[in-house]
């Protein structure tokens, strides 16, 4: 992968990978920062992504790994929870009903909430999602049912929602 076509990668799946780490993690700043890193260790080893069936995928997992690695070591207290080393970029806020979906996310249990974001705001098929975290496709089926049951019942609870935003 040349620097034009690496360019072009970026700039077709940026916004769309920070959107999905984003769901999957909680903090939008946060997505940012481990996507940005992704595409770090993607262009060094780009002769890997060239080999990669799915470059997208390649850069949603490392962004994913940057991030439960980041939260591991930031609540070991390794390190401060804010490493920002610019200030941060203001965005439109986000709409009501996507804040309550991010918060509802946040309340499932990883796993569904990883198979819920890669099939339904990434768009995988269940094969693919299988395949991106190393599980069979009944089980992802298992968890997209589990999860969707679970979400659907935390959407219809205002109230649990804003019980668990104390929480966070």
């Amino acid at each position: 992968m040349d620097e034009r076509e690496f360019d072009d990668f970026y700039a077709a799946s940026y916004a769309r990978l920070v959107g999905q780490v984003h769901a999957m993690i909680g903090s939008r700043d946060e997505a940012e920062e481990c996507v940005q890193e992704a595409f770090v260790w993607a262009w060094a080893h780009r002769r890997r992504l060239d080999r990669a069936d799915h470059p997208e995928a390649w850069v949603r997992t490392t962004a994913h790994r940057l991030a439960v690695s980041r939260w591991r070591r930031t609540v070991l207290g390794r390190r401060p929870a804010d490493r920002a080393v610019s200030a941060p970029v203001a965005a439109p806020p986000p709409s009501e009903a996507h804040v309550a979906l991010v918060a509802a996310l946040g309340r499932l249990p990883e796993a569904q909430r990883q198979a819920l974001v890669l099939h339904h705001i990434a768009d995988l098929p269940v094969r693919a999602v299988a395949r991106e975290v190393g599980v069979p496709e009944g089980t992802v089926k298992a968890r997209l049912s589990r999860g969707r049951a679970a979400l659907a019942a935390l959407l219809a609870d205002d109230d649990g929602l804003q019980e668990g935003a104390h929480h966070a």
